[in-house]
């Protein structure tokens, strides 16, 4: 209830603002139909995680490989003409298993099938939502796809994650992109049923928040999340960003960007736990090479947690391909490399490399409560490598290949090898 009086705020606010904009986004609506868009999307995703660690038991799984097929189709209608617009946008998603060998399942490409324990063949899913906007104010209700903060649904498998609920996005001031919204379920990336993911964790989530551009070069946001959880949970969470790239010359520049997330979780009969979490990244680019250098820090009563507000939802620079370096009292550290072959004559064609090494980890048995270790160790290497083709009859069609190496101290974690190949196809159709 909290969240929809804002929201009925947040219209009214905009109602009021009207004129601060020379032409608000309604104004200029030509139509349901007319800046209505078709998008499809196809990809392939061969994925291969070894699990190197000779500690693991024999009944452990120790292998995984499969590969598949996603196909994904989004519609976003535009809105009605006139003082308070109406629209509709929907999408369906297609997992095809094109390889699953027997016992290398559990790559997150696919379901599950109850009686076997395969992956199951196919899987689907469809939703939708109707919206409303006056002036540049726009409200959304039903399944959609986030990208905030503090509730993004995950897109690194075959298909992307959803969530339920309303959210307000309002554009009334210059520079300044403001949101608010209520939401009640979140599906997993290899399920189809509704609320699914991490076993129906969220009940509800309640967000605020705000980024104004002061600049061209420098922005700043906050977000706020309350979040009603399964086992009389609790968990509310602050987030805070600076970002401000200084030019130093044509093909030359500075980026500094700041990421931080205070969270308290709650459990009735227990005391609460906090955590603190920021990284501060530095990249330097000229020309076609970019160099980067992140630090990134956790403190509290654990490590920072997420998932239940969607697996993106973890804005922090070593948070990486296989690893977030997010547990307890870590501290991590990561130095990166991009080659961008655009400007060297190969449009198209791009290389990433980097490194982080995470120390000081504080690991608790969960089962006597005392420390495995307080100084655990830990470290991940990434390399990519990715083209996409800049013309043609397949215009678009990209192909990338992801590599990952990880490697633990027996209290923190299994050391882990892994591929991915990803192709991708997106046309735009409408």
């Amino acid at each position: 209830m909290q969240m929809i009086k804002l929201s009925v705020i947040a219209l009214a606010v905009a109602a009021a603002s009207t004129q601060m904009a020379v032409a608000s986004q309604q104004s200029e609506s030509n139509g349901f139909i007319e800046d209505s868009s078709l998008n499809a999307h196809a990809r392939t995703l061969y994925f291969n995680r070894d699990f190197r660690d000779s500690r693991r038991t024999s009944a452990a799984q120790s292998y995984r490989e499969e590969a598949g097929l996603g196909l994904k189709a989004i519609y976003e209608s535009g809105f009605t003409q006139g003082t308070v617009g109406f629209g509709v946008d929907a999408f369906g998603l297609q997992g095809i298993k094109l390889e699953s060998g027997g016992g290398t399942n559990g790559t997150g490409l696919f379901p599950t099938d109850g009686r076997s324990g395969k992956s199951q063949d196919n899987y689907s899913q469809a939703g939708g939502a109707v919206k409303a906007r006056i002036s540049s104010t726009t409200l959304k209700y039903g399944d959609q796809f986030i990208d905030l903060p503090v509730l993004s649904t995950d897109d690194s498998r075959l298909l992307p994650e959803t969530t339920t609920g309303f959210l307000v996005t309002s554009n009334e001031i210059e520079n300044l992109e403001v949101h608010a919204g209520h939401f009640t379920a979140l599906t997993a990336m290899d399920q189809t049923y509704h609320d699914s993911s991490n076993g129906g964790d969220l009940k509800s989530l309640d967000l605020v928040g705000a980024r104004y551009n002061f600049t061209e070069n420098l922005s700043a946001a906050y977000y706020y999340s309350d979040a009603d959880l399964k086992d009389n949970k609790a968990s509310k969470k602050h987030y805070i960003n600076g970002n401000y790239t200084l030019p130093l010359a044509d093909t030359q520049s500075l980026n500094f960007d700041f990421n931080m997330y205070q969270t308290k979780s709650d459990e009735r009969s227990k005391s609460a736990d906090r955590n603190n979490a920021f990284s501060l990244a530095a990249a330097y680019t000229f020309d076609a090479h970019t160099f980067t250098a992140a630090y990134q820090n956790m403190s509290g009563d654990t490590g920072y947690n997420y998932g239940y507000d969607g697996g993106g939802a973890i804005y922090l620079a070593n948070s990486v391909q296989l690893i977030d370096f997010n547990q307890k009292d870590e501290k991590s550290y990561q130095v990166r490399y991009d080659l961008n072959m655009d400007t060297l004559g190969v449009p198209g064609l791009s290389f990433m490399t980097r490194y982080v090494r995470g120390s000081d980890i504080d690991v608790v048995n969960s089962t006597t409560g005392n420390y495995d270790t307080q100084s655990g160790k830990h470290w991940e290497r990434n390399v990519e490598a990715k083209y996409v083709l800049q013309d043609g009859a397949a215009k678009d069609l990209s192909f990338r290949l992801r590599q990952a190496t990880y490697r633990a101290e027996s209290a923190v974690g299994d050391d882990i090898d892994e591929i991915r190949l990803i192709v991708e196809y997106p046309l735009s159709i409408l």
